[in-house]
């Protein structure tokens, strides 16, 4: 009887262990079943007396507008119904939408349509809040980036590439300019290469008062063409754009202002010594635009103070670096005749103030630490708030700070990285943290930083995670070629010092992005869990050119792009492979864009330290990117020819001892599939062994219907034959 009793009792001590074992991270679970995906809030608008606002809610076609309050959460009401949008007996679709400054109408984008990185063109529609009217914005082809007048009024956008108005009180359509042609000239909205460097993508900004618009006009003739094809029917769809190549022609641009009352347009005249114009911003009178340009190698960086009257130019600001100066945020007082604009003059990306003339003012903020987002000035406290990297690189926060220096304050208070977004009085903001750990959670604060209540805390997420094996992932910092750079490790819960383990290294690398961030992922975070459940220890180490320490730091990789980031990585590497428990004769690494150039050359001139490497949509040759990224920190392929060719890997490729795996979307508009092709051609010609993988109708994302899934089991795959 005991013995029966004994055994009943250890059956079901083992039954409970097996219900709460843990279950390993698998790829249905990131790219099927999108287990770990978290929520935030979206489309939220501030509306005028700053204590509602307005977010997206998913309906069943489209989305609601549902307004609340920013102090007790309630629902105050659905301002727009999805439901109730109905033109030629349809229901349409919310995609986005913006009030009007009276907040008597709002603009309703729908069907929309992604074009490249940040552009899209959509349908829009005006609708009336009180009668609850719906009316087409235009006929014919579909609009991009329509905007309400000041006044409300009117709505300008972009057609066909032309500039356009409606006014909305005769209901009556202005066509502003009419040269725009495909391949040619395009008014209003800009070119591939300068939504895809300068993320300019509205080329047209309203004057305050409403009686002008400021528009781009981009002329590029010259600028060669880049075709992709597309594989749906019996032959192929081709896909031709512009495209400027490292060394290349421009399109050439020119700022013109469009007056409503004259029916006149002026060309903005800033003399010809620039090769980009890189922003436009009126100032807080109707008369006066400022223009910032470019010379071509970036260096030089110039303000022109527009007077529209006269259409003569003051140079009111100047930049210069030796090597380049990165694009400044810049706002214009609405109450006084002053700007604030951003500079790395000191050695790290910091707030100053000027007065309209261009005499300095304040440098408001200073510290070894970055500027990362400036959210508005409130004019009446004399108040500015920002994100900056002031609690460490891997960190962001929300501060506070006066127009003269004075009373700086962090007004986020939880670890990792915060984000606001603030009411138009600037009493309260919408903050959205997260951390390696933790997914996003969404609360309202107000301008003291106090939680007001939460929004969003994605406990569905944390729940599930409690199910799953995770890996923490650990920050550190390594010495590296004397150099203190950040890194992440993750390793196998039952890890054992005195075990050997694989290594697997993830890049990126490149400017502009930081892979080692204490901040939630939803899907590579969860791959590498997948991965260090197999037994790997993966690892992220940001090298020198990446973000978060100092315009010296980043810039030190000027007119060699990728020799110092490959030398970074190759010591990680060798870092690792020298600590008791990893196997040095199985180190990997992998990379996305910059990152695949990145795991490329490691491979490369890291072969005797490197067994596979994993490049998905590398740049292989630096001659075949665009030329404001490349030549921002090369110059041109003519000045600096031996940079271009020491540190393009498809000069290489004889040095090719292990794996590698090469991946490509064949319509990727970005890094173009060229890139893969002649490296392919390259790798045959050197007789090296490889394996390449190709996604049709697949830009730079890769992604679609089970693309994602196919892709990582792919790479799994390999990496467990292969590292």
């Amino acid at each position: 009887m005991k013995k029966v009793v004994l055994s009943f009792l250890l059956l079901n001590l083992v039954g409970i262990a097996i219900s709460q074992e843990l279950k390993n991270v698998s790829l249905e679970d990131i790219w099927k079943n999108y287990t770990f995906y978290a929520r935030t809030v979206s489309g939220i608008r501030s509306l005028n007396n700053g204590v509602n606002y307005t977010s997206l809610q998913r309906v069943e076609i489209g989305n609601d507008v549902i307004k609340y309050s920013y102090t007790d959460g309630d629902l105050k009401e659905t301002m727009i119904k999805n439901a109730d949008l109905m033109h030629d007996e349809k229901v349409v679709a919310i995609d986005d939408y913006d009030f009007s400054a009276d907040e008597s109408k709002a603009l309703i984008a729908s069907n929309t349509e992604s074009i490249y990185r940040y552009s899209s063109k959509s349908d829009y529609f005006i609708y009336e809040l009180a009668s609850k009217k719906l009316s087409k914005l235009a006929d014919g082809e579909k609009q991009m980036y329509a905007t309400f007048s000041p006044k409300a009024n009117k709505v300008a956008y972009v057609k066909n590439n032309n500039l356009y108005f409606k006014d909305l009180s005769g209901n009556k359509e202005v066509q502003i300019t009419n040269d725009g042609k495909e391949g040619s000239i395009i008014n209003g909205a800009s070119d591939w290469v300068y939504e895809e460097e300068l993320t300019l993508v509205q080329a047209f900004k309203w004057s305050p008062d409403g009686t002008k618009i400021a528009f781009y006009k981009f002329d590029e003739s010259n600028v060669k063409e880049w075709s992709l094809k597309y594989y749906n029917e019996l032959y192929p769809d081709e896909v031709r754009f512009k495209y400027p190549k490292a060394g290349e022609a421009n399109s050439k641009v020119d700022i013109y202002v469009y007056d409503l009352l004259t029916n006149k347009t002026i060309k903005a005249d800033i003399g010809n010594d620039y090769e980009y114009i890189i922003r436009i911003n009126w100032t807080n009178d109707s008369e006066k635009l400022a223009i910032q340009s470019m010379n071509r190698h970036q260096s030089k960086l110039k303000m022109h103070l527009v007077d529209i009257n006269s259409n003569s130019s003051e140079l009111v600001y100047e930049e210069t670096h030796e090597k380049y100066v990165e694009i400044p945020t810049t706002i214009f007082l609405s109450n006084k005749d002053q700007f604030l604009i951003t500079s790395e003059k000191d050695g790290y990306n910091h707030m100053y103030l000027y007065d309209i003339k261009g005499k300095l003012i304040k440098q408001i903020t200073n510290g070894k630490w970055e500027i990362t987002e400036i959210y508005g000035v409130d004019e009446k406290s004399g108040t500015v708030y920002y994100q900056s990297s002031e609690m460490g690189a891997i960190s962001r926060d929300v501060y506070s700070i006066k127009l003269n220096g004075s009373s700086k304050k962090r007004l986020s208070n939880r670890r990792g990285v915060s984000a606001a977004e603030f009411s138009k009085t600037y009493k309260y903001f919408i903050n959205t943290n997260s951390s390696a750990s933790i997914p996003y959670y969404v609360s309202v604060n107000d301008n003291s930083g106090k939680e007001l209540r939460i929004l969003v805390d994605n406990k569905g997420v944390v729940d599930r995670l409690k199910g799953y094996d995770i890996a923490k992932k650990e920050f550190t910092t390594l010495n590296i070629n004397n150099h203190q750079l950040n890194a992440w490790v993750m390793k196998p819960s039952n890890f054992d010092e005195n075990k050997k383990y694989p290594l697997f290294m993830f890049v990126y690398g490149g400017d502009g992005r930081q892979t080692v961030m204490d901040e939630w992922d939803s899907f590579n975070y969860f791959w590498f869990q997948h991965l260090v459940s197999q037994g790997y220890v993966v690892v992220s180490v940001d090298n020198r050119g990446t973000e978060g320490n100092g315009a010296e730091f980043r810039k030190s990789i000027y007119k060699q792009l990728g020799k110092y980031e490959t030398e970074d990585q190759i010591e990680v590497a060798k870092y690792f492979a020298g600590l008791s428990y990893i196997d040095g004769s199985r180190v990997g690494i992998f990379g996305w864009s910059f990152g695949g150039y990145l795991s490329t050359s490691c491979l490369l001139k890291g072969a005797d330290v490197f067994k596979t490497a994993i490049a998905v949509a590398p740049v292989t040759n630096w001659r075949f990117y665009d030329n404001i990224y490349t030549e921002r920190y090369m110059q041109t392929p003519q000045e600096n020819p031996d940079g271009y060719d020491e540190n393009s890997p498809i000069n290489h490729v004889e040095k090719l001892k292990g794996n590698y795996l090469l991946i490509h979307g064949m319509a990727d508009d970005n890094v173009h599939y060229q890139n893969t092709a002649e490296m392919t051609n390259a790798l045959i010609n050197a007789n090296k062994q490889f394996t390449q993988f190709s996604y049709p109708n697949k830009n730079h994302g890769i992604y679609g219907g089970n693309t994602r899934l196919h892709l990582y089991q792919m790479m799994t795959d390999y990496l467990l034959r292969n590292l």
